[in-house]
């Protein structure tokens, strides 16, 4: 039988990540300091909100991962609203997706597709 373990991100904090430039925010309070860091500096971001149990977030995390690299000047962070619960309670589907700019939160995307998400990412880049 396949292997069907949901395998998460384990780059923590700002630490440099080899295959891309994800972070996961690991609590509530981490999450508060992303977003506080994108409304600063102001650099185009993207938040995947999933969670541990949702098949279609572990499906689309390894994509999100490998483009991450793809799209240098994005941060990519990835929040689990189950560990970041007070931050996402405005979550209602996983995944969702939101792009900011300029320290704004200018676009959503809801659910998964690689080529969609390639494409959001390119239109914020």
């Amino acid at each position: 039988m396949e292997n069907t373990k949901t395998t998460k991100p384990t780059n923590t904090h700002n630490q440099a990540n080899p295959n891309g430039n994800l972070i996961t925010a690991t609590n509530d309070e981490h999450l508060r300091g992303i977003f506080h860091q994108i409304r600063t500096s102001k650099s185009p971001a993207v938040i995947n909100f999933g969670a541990s149990w949702c098949r279609v977030c572990a499906d689309i995390l390894p994509s999100f991962n490998h483009l991450s690299s793809k799209f240098p000047k994005l941060s990519f962070v990835y929040a689990d609203i189950d560990e970041c619960p007070e931050t996402t309670q405005h979550i209602r589907y996983t995944p969702t997706f939101h792009f900011y700019r300029d320290g704004e939160r200018v676009d959503a995307m809801f659910g998964a597709g690689e080529e969609r998400l390639h494409d959001r990412l390119w239109l914020h880049s």
